[in-house]
């Protein structure tokens, strides 16, 4: 028993569970010395998020932004570099759908809405790309060039909402309130549970997910991906070209966060507008870790983070206590796990040398073929 226990196996599975209950314990407290009841106020977050059938409708679609950014987020991990620009690209991807949808406003839905989507992913793309570049061309700090992207992400969207993309009702009436006209209903996804905000987006998602990890470990794109990811020396030597992979694995990233993006804008919001991205960039990345960087691990994550999300909202309103202590939480859930993947890592070779030394055992103690002949 107590081998299974320490086995990498078991703490895989149960260390990223004992993280997010750490966290949750140092949130109680936390909770308590703002003088709240730390069970009342679980209570009330779970109930708002998982509780009922608007409570559930609201998770998923805010799983639906954190799931499409924690794909990408597992793609560019894969391939060994490190994708902080998930909050620029979500912003580009939803600028450029809007602007797309509301130029082509009189061409029909059905062709409409997909390039929509499409302009956005690409637009995400180029973002990520930018920063791909640079990493594969000149070895730039992928971290720092996605971070100061995410700054000019922000600026051309206060710039676009202010002036060339401002609404012009809100121009006639004189509020200058910083958003888009409102795009065309053909291009509005369709609502899976009205009258909440539920739409098809999730779907999409949902089937992206299974697509990348098809990707990754069922095709020769995704297997070269990882082997960068893992040794670039070693696939350097086996001839694959690691810049390219490189900059394609943050091409890919940022294309997911775009088609995030696009996917708030022509599913919930139906105009861009300021503070849309929500956070989702650092999000997604938390649900990725916490999926253990498997697509299809990301998805219960992010039902569980998107659920966070949600039920902040409700325990604010309810309890009285500030929603960023969910995001203090988050990001103690990230640290734990990290730490927990080290530790399962150290498990991992102590199980391996020990395996080893068995092996040795056993073939010390067993007589050799020469030695059993009189």
């Amino acid at each position: 028993m107590q081998r299974f226990l320490r086995s990498p196996r078991f703490l895989e599975l149960a260390l990223p569970i004992a993280a997010v209950l750490i966290a949750f314990a140092i949130g109680g407290v936390l909770l308590a010395l703002l003088g709240a009841n730390p069970f009342e106020a679980y209570w009330v977050l779970l109930s708002g998020a998982f509780g009922s059938v608007s409570g559930l409708a609201s998770t998923l679609t805010k799983m639906t932004p954190l799931l499409l950014v924690a794909l990408g987020i597992c793609i560019s991990f894969r391939g060994g570099v490190i994708n902080i620009g998930g909050e620029g690209q979500i912003i580009v991807g939803a600028l450029a759908a809007t602007a797309f949808a509301l130029w082509l406003r009189d061409w029909p839905g059905w062709l409409l809405l997909p390039l929509t989507l499409v302009i956005g992913a690409l637009a995400g793309a180029v973002w990520g790309g930018i920063a791909g570049v640079l990493k594969a061309r000149l070895n730039v700090n992928e971290i720092l060039s996605t971070v100061m992207l995410n700054a000019i992400a922000l600026q051309l969207m206060n710039f676009l909402l202010r002036g060339p993309m401002l609404d012009p009702a809100q121009i006639a009436a004189g509020t200058n309130i910083a958003q888009s006209e409102a795009l065309p209903r053909s291009v509005w996804l369709t609502r899976l549970a009205p009258p909440t905000l539920l739409h098809s987006g999730v779907i999409l998602a949902l089937t992206l997910a299974v697509l990348v990890y098809l990707l990754l470990w069922r095709t020769t794109i995704g297997f070269r991906i990882r082997t960068v990811g893992l040794n670039p020396a070693a696939a350097r030597y086996a001839g694959m070209p690691v810049p390219f992979y490189v900059a394609f694995s943050l091409i890919l990233a940022g294309g997911f966060a775009g088609l995030a993006g696009a996917v708030e804008v022509t599913g919930v919001s139906h105009r861009m507008l300021e503070g849309l991205s929500g956070g989702y960039g650092f999000s997604g990345i938390v649900a990725a870790l916490f999926g253990k960087l498997h697509p299809l691990g990301a998805v219960p994550a992010s039902f569980l983070f998107g659920g966070l999300l949600v039920g902040a909202n409700k325990m604010q309103l309810t309890v009285q206590v500030p929603s960023a202590l969910i995001t203090v939480i988050n990001g103690l859930v990230v640290m734990f796990v990290v730490a927990s993947e080290v530790y399962v890592r150290r498990a991992r070779r102590r199980a391996g040398r020990e395996a080893a030394e068995a092996s040795l055992k056993r073939e010390s103690s067993t007589p050799s073929a020469e030695a059993a002949v009189p």
